[in-house]
């Protein structure tokens, strides 16, 4: 499956307000090429491995496929990980017929905040809310795969 997604600095914490739902993200990545990644995230009380492709589009698309993984399993394998483990809360928040996801990242990360849209194709035009910044799609160090081994708190 190509994922196809642009990525945005937040700039106010209006989203919260704006949110029908709220999780808790943990992840970490088992290795660390931009070429292929591989994820391993426990989303409230469930296991996922994730597997990406290179990007194309300026960091628009890339291939991903993901597959729920029992929860024990998934602890076991973010042990691998050590302390490269991202922390965030992800805020959902329908506007203008999107779906945005709003990371606010924690930990080593704090004080940053991300949101993203995902698109059906790579031309589908979308209108933001004003709580919405730069578009960093494309920008490596807004990754997860970044923010990894190279946390906010270090910039």
């Amino acid at each position: 499956m190509i994922e196809i997604e642009r990525k945005f600095l937040v700039k106010s914490d209006e989203y919260k307000s704006e949110a029908f739902k709220v999780q808790l993200l943990s992840q970490a990545y088992l290795n660390n090429s931009p070429e292929k990644s591989v994820r391993i995230r426990i989303v409230d009380n469930e296991g996922f491995l994730t597997i990406k492709g290179p990007s194309y589009d300026g960091g628009l698309s890339r291939f991903e496929w993901e597959k729920n993984i029992p929860i024990s399993e998934a602890k076991e394998l973010m042990k691998l990980c050590g302390d490269q483990q991202i922390l965030k809360k992800r805020y959902f928040v329908k506007y203008n017929n999107i779906i945005l996801e709003v990371d606010e990242f924690l930990n080593n990360n704090n004080g940053l905040v991300l949101a993203e849209v995902e698109l059906k194709t790579t031309s589908q035009k979308i209108v933001l809310p004003d709580w919405i910044a730069e578009e960093v799609t494309g920008v490596n160090k807004y990754y997860n795969l970044s923010l990894s081994t190279n946390p906010f708190s270090s910039w």
